[in-house]
């Protein structure tokens, strides 16, 4: 299905259901093919808490050094 930006504008609810369902949606700007929405697969929705254990070490949440600290507030 192609449907035009300001189309889409005014039924993105109903788009994103349509995309949700299955069916690619193709956002034309012009007249042209602009963008594909289209559903996430399963595994990009859900979060899988802890996927990360072991891999930070305690550094990570140690204060940053003092010319670190610095180099970030000049800029």
């Amino acid at each position: 299905m192609i449907v035009n930006v300001s189309e889409a504008k005014t039924n993105f609810s109903k788009l994103l259901e349509m995309a949700h369902s299955g069916q690619e949606i193709i956002l034309a700007k012009a007249g042209k093919p602009y963008a594909l929405l289209t559903a996430l697969p399963p595994d990009r929705v859900q979060r899988k808490p802890g996927r990360l254990s072991g891999k930070i070490s305690e550094a990570f949440f140690e204060p940053l050094p003092e010319e670190e600290v610095q180099a970030w507030e000049t800029k």
